[in-house]
């Protein structure tokens, strides 16, 4: 399986953990969040880094967290993306992290992986067509906020999902939407991948090269969810000129 990334036609990146360092606020927001939820509910299995790698990570909001109340034995009706923070269901619940989202990233702002920019501004560089795949409903401006938007002119997000139907990760169709909007096949594309979810889902894509990005997910699981290679950090990918 050939690393060269120039060998293929499209190369399709994750957000969050891929390009920017977004999953730690995303981490930080869900356990916030969480801990307060399970105290009023008198939940006493509390949440854990692995409730995010197993329940959220790469999927979208509503299908992470009803998935998440549902290990812990909580039923929430699904309600509806309006729903204010106080309401007592699935989008409720998510909306009430995305509130604390917002606030650390309003705060802290958000930077690129050094690595991730120099791998992604060598692909630009050699005309490479570059789209983002993330199930985050916050990807456009998170990718504004990290100075990247103008490097990819498609995005596939959490709010394209909805508007399209699109179904959430680990399925295919994000990244097979994102793939169709360029014209050019999976088999002639490459992936890369933070999340289980998202590997999996590219790997159901049949995409020619599935890359995991090892974040903290772990290199066995995400060979096992479909990932041809893993690395640490995009500066592998890069060439040497």
């Amino acid at each position: 399986m050939k690393a060269d990334l120039g060998s293929y036609r499209l190369v399709l990146f994750d957000l969050d953990g891929v390009l920017t360092p977004t999953a730690d606020i995303h981490m930080h927001a869900w356990k916030v969040m969480f801990d307060t939820l399970f105290e009023e509910k008198g939940v006493t299995a509390k949440y854990t880094d692995e409730d995010y790698f197993r329940y959220l990570d790469g999927k979208k909001r509503d299908d992470g967290v009803a998935s998440l109340l549902s290990s812990r034995g909580i039923v929430l009706p699904l309600g509806s993306p309006d729903d204010p923070t106080s309401a007592d269901t699935v989008w409720g619940v998510g909306n009430r992290k995305n509130d604390v989202f917002t606030q650390v990233l309003e705060q802290d702002g958000i930077a690129p992986y050094p690595g991730s920019l120099v791998l992604v501004d060598q692909l630009l560089a050699q005309g490479m067509p570059m789209g983002v795949v993330s199930s985050s409903k916050n990807a456009v401006w998170v990718l504004k906020a990290a100075g990247l938007s103008d490097k990819f002119t498609v995005v596939i997000d959490g709010v394209v999902a909805v508007h399209e139907g699109l179904a959430s990760k680990p399925a295919p169709d994000m990244f097979l939407s994102a793939a169709a909007h360029f014209g050019i096949p999976p088999a002639e594309a490459v992936v890369l991948e933070d999340a289980i979810s998202g590997v999996a889902a590219a790997h159901a894509g049949g995409f020619a090269l599935v890359i995991g990005v090892d974040r903290g997910a772990g290199e066995q699981p995400l060979r096992a969810a479909g990932a041809h290679i893993v690395i640490r950090d995009l500066a592998e990918l890069v060439k040497e000129s």
